[in-house]
């Protein structure tokens, strides 16, 4: 390895959440230590060409008329492992060119993905990493998949002893076959209102409030515009609690940040929930506090019970778990992303600035993260 690790920033994707990763990007490249790291932007466009920026990263964001995305470009890249394969722990990116000769781009000594839902967040991009043998920031294959699928990552909390709020799945087989039986057994065994959201999609996407039964099959297909695989989740009557968990130098047991809330008012923002718009788009829609405004042993409940959901999926390096706090007092986990929103002011960075990690000590702690544990099998 150089003197300098050489880190691949990879943004964009093919999934919903493209924009995103975009915005993300711009954070995380504005304020990681290059007289620490050597970095290489690598953006992935919507259909999924690997290419070098066509714009600065660093300029995506937000405001203006049009959602940030990664532009396609005449060449491509590739990931090439070295000759001793994923024993190298480092890979060469090419680039192709239209005619096809290629140009070497170097080697690459760690990848931090900041990809969010399907193909970059759900364990396929990890696996292609695993069989480059390059260390990357995150989570593994097996936990990113079903860190990603909301309904196995709420059946290993429930094997962790986690509260869960009541859910039905509805497959794409299901749906087709018996869709009106998966509709009538959501009304059975759950009271409105409920949410209705695609499996494996995050930031939001294609979810519905459902606060009328006959609203439910067009939310369902709603959701399934974005995932053939959708939840019909009971709503919870409470406060949105979010906790960040961060790797240990060394194998140590994972640390959890101070706690984090999100509030939106409804009334005054036109959100039912905390929706995309709420997120990213719409100013002052949502109020984010940290450290949470809780009395001091449910904030220590929540912050351990982070850690567990974090080990129940054996998860590395990054995660933020979220949580419902009932008006009954009662915590009830809601989901694992293990990849969350990390631009400089998303709820993740917030939470560890509070905690005493500012927004470039968390960078460097995530590749350094990467950087010491093996490849493969671990």
């Amino acid at each position: 390895m150089a003197e300098k690790p050489r880190v691949l920033v990879l943004y964009g994707g093919r999934s919903s959440e493209h924009a995103v990763s975009c915005v993300t990007a711009a954070g995380v490249l504005g304020a990681i230590d290059t007289d620490r790291f050597d970095v290489l932007e690598v953006g992935i466009t919507a259909t999924g060409q690997w290419t070098r920026p066509v714009v600065d990263p660093r300029t995506h964001s937000f405001s203006g008329g049009q959602l940030p995305r990664v532009e396609a470009s005449d060449s491509s890249l590739q990931l090439h492992s070295g000759p001793g394969g994923a024993a190298d722990r480092q890979a060469e990116l090419l680039e192709v060119h239209p005619d096809g000769s290629t140009t070497s781009l170097g080697q690459v000594d760690v990848v931090l993905p900041l990809l969010h839902g399907p193909f970059g967040e759900d364990g396929t991009l990890q696996g292609l990493l695993e069989l480059s043998g390059l260390p990357y920031v995150g989570a593994g294959v097996l936990t990113s998949a079903v860190g990603m699928d909301k309904h196995f990552m709420k059946i290993a909390f429930a094997a962790a002893g986690l509260k869960v709020a009541p859910w039905v799945t509805i497959t794409d087989r299901r749906w087709n076959l018996e869709g009106e039986q998966a509709l009538a057994q959501a009304q059975e065994t759950l009271s409105l209102p409920v949410f209705v959201k695609p499996a494996r999609a995050g930031s939001s996407m294609g979810i519905t409030r459902v606060t009328d039964w006959a609203q439910l099959r067009d939310a369902v297909e709603t959701a399934r515009k974005h995932d053939p695989k959708v939840l019909i989740e009971q709503g919870i009557n409470g406060r949105e609690i979010e906790c960040g968990v961060l790797g240990t130098p060394g194998g140590g047991p994972a640390r959890a940040s101070l706690t984090g809330e999100v509030a939106v008012d409804d009334d005054a923002s036109g959100h039912q929930f905390y929706d995309f718009e709420a997120k990213y788009t719409d100013a002052g829609a949502a109020d984010l506090s940290c450290p949470a405004d809780l009395p001091q042993e449910v904030s220590d409940e929540i912050r351990r019970q982070a850690v567990i959901a974090f080990d129940a999926l054996d998860a590395e390096g990054i995660s933020r778990v979220d949580f419902f706090y009932t008006t009954d007092g009662e915590i009830l986990i809601n989901e694992i992303n293990t990849m969350p929103g990390f631009t400089p002011i998303s709820m993740y960075p917030q939470m560890w600035k509070a905690t005493g990690i500012d927004y470039p000590e968390l960078i460097t702690e995530l590749i350094t993260l990467a950087l010491e544990r093996p490849a493969g099998l671990r």
